[in-house]
């Protein structure tokens, strides 16, 4: 693996030319002046030029291009602002114009995967909740792009940026662990309940998360089981090479992690852009670009440092460190015992391949001491995984609930601040 990334970016050199001459005979058939473009070949052509262009790009970071709301009807303009920044990673907030009389909306910070993906993969999970919060959301740092002189970043530094995040934004916060963050996230609020810090969130929801791959273990997790952390370091981690910020790094490349989840469903993406090309051919233009919009995001893919990867799948996927009570944080034994406050909703989709049912709801069996007035657990009905935090049935079947769930708390919040008052008059 030592020279896998030089290969991948050779071949990208490489294939340069073959890319360039597609090009030009896309544009050739596509041109009105050329007869050829408006007979079935010249489309059939240009259709193929563009299905091989796409194939052999290299996607740059999407943006989240969310530039506006509505809230109470009202068309609201939407900005992006870097709140808070650190080597690895950084926190956007979404600031929605609204009046200073508008009253004050909950909180949230939605907490993006890194699992190779960038956050713009949560842009329509950031939409949905625009309306009726105040939207941050963690935007993760490529790993090539971070020199070597800021460092490692490993699992506890993931914890440790979470929390900085969390104090950043201060009390009453809720945070939203979308798959992969499920983990350090739930150590991190068990760290700061430890403390009795003031920050610690008003609630914490988990989305298709791998809280304990041993239930109902997907392909994903069998794969860790067999193979162990060495296969993994000897297969999956190489050197980010020249001419990148983070020449040299180790990493566990986000070409690599492509690669295993279009395996997982080849037939599926062939089938998709044979799709894609026959709609070219037939000018069914709508269905061209909700393709174009999806393997956009799909095909933009970041990398991770090798540490965080490794300790990942070793403590998660390998040894299930959490579910057994033998999670450690720099160097301390964490206890999701310890959280008491801070609510828990679990969510799962019927049909997830990544996280299987039952990993996520786990943390609902080692939460023991949240009481049962601040727990939920839902089980989406055919969702696969993305199709629980995405999609119609997200925004029309889990969004409501956790909308019912975060308001829930808030007015449990102010009824307590209402009642510590009274109770102190009293005595």
């Amino acid at each position: 693996m030592e020279f896998s990334y030089f290969l991948h970016e050779a071949s990208l050199a490489l294939i340069g030319p073959a890319r360039a001459a597609t090009e030009a005979a896309r544009i050739f058939f596509e041109n009105p002046a050329n007869p050829a473009s408006w007979t079935p070949f010249g489309r059939s052509v240009s259709a193929a030029c563009d299905v091989f262009e796409r194939s052999t790009r290299r996607y740059e970071k999407p943006e989240f291009g969310l530039t506006s709301t509505r809230i109470g009807g009202e068309k609201v303009a939407v900005s992006e602002e870097i709140v808070w920044q650190r080597p690895f990673g950084r926190l956007i907030h979404f600031a929605r114009a609204l009046p200073a009389s508008h009253p004050k909306q909950p909180k949230i910070l939605l907490v993006a995967p890194m699992s190779g993906h960038y956050a713009t993969l949560l842009r329509g999970t950031v939409e949905a909740f625009l309306p009726r919060y105040e939207v941050f959301v963690t935007d993760w740092s490529d790993a090539r792009m971070v020199p070597l002189t800021s460092g490692h970043f490993g699992f506890d530094d993931y914890v440790d940026y979470v929390i900085e995040m969390l104090r950043h934004l201060g009390p009453n916060t809720h945070v939203i662990a979308v798959c992969q963050p499920s983990v350090p996230v739930s150590v991190a609020v068990a760290v700061l309940e430890a403390a009795k810090d003031p920050v610690s969130p008003t609630s914490m929801i988990l989305m298709g998360g791998p809280i304990d791959t041993r239930e109902s273990p997907t392909a994903v997790n069998v794969l860790a089981q067999e193979r162990g952390i060495e296969w993994f370091r000897r297969h999956c981690i190489t050197r980010v090479p020249f001419p990148y910020p983070g020449m040299m790094r180790e990493v566990y490349p986000g070409f690599l992690q492509l690669s295993g989840f279009m395996a997982m469903n080849l037939d599926r993406h062939i089938s998709a852009h044979w799709d894609y090309y026959k709609n070219l051919v037939q000018d069914n233009g709508d269905s061209a670009e909700k393709h174009r919009e999806f393997y956009d995001e799909y095909l933009a893919v970041m990398d991770l440092t090798a540490e965080f990867y490794l300790e990942t799948v070793d403590r998660v996927f390998v040894r299930h460190l959490l579910p057994k009570g033998q999670m450690r944080y720099r160097g301390k034994a964490v206890d999701l015992a310890d959280i008491r406050k801070t609510a828990l909703m679990t969510i799962e989709g019927e049909n997830d391949d990544i996280s299987g049912v039952g990993q996520t709801q786990a943390a609902q069996r080692l939460c023991v001491n949240i009481p049962a007035e601040k727990r939920v657990h839902y089980l989406q009905k055919r969702v696969g995984h993305y199709g629980v935090f995405n999609g119609s049935r997200f925004r029309s079947e889990i969004v409501p609930r956790i909308d019912d769930f975060i308001l829930a708390q808030e007015e449990a919040q102010a009824a307590e601040k209402i009642e510590i008052p009274r109770l102190k008059r009293a005595s």
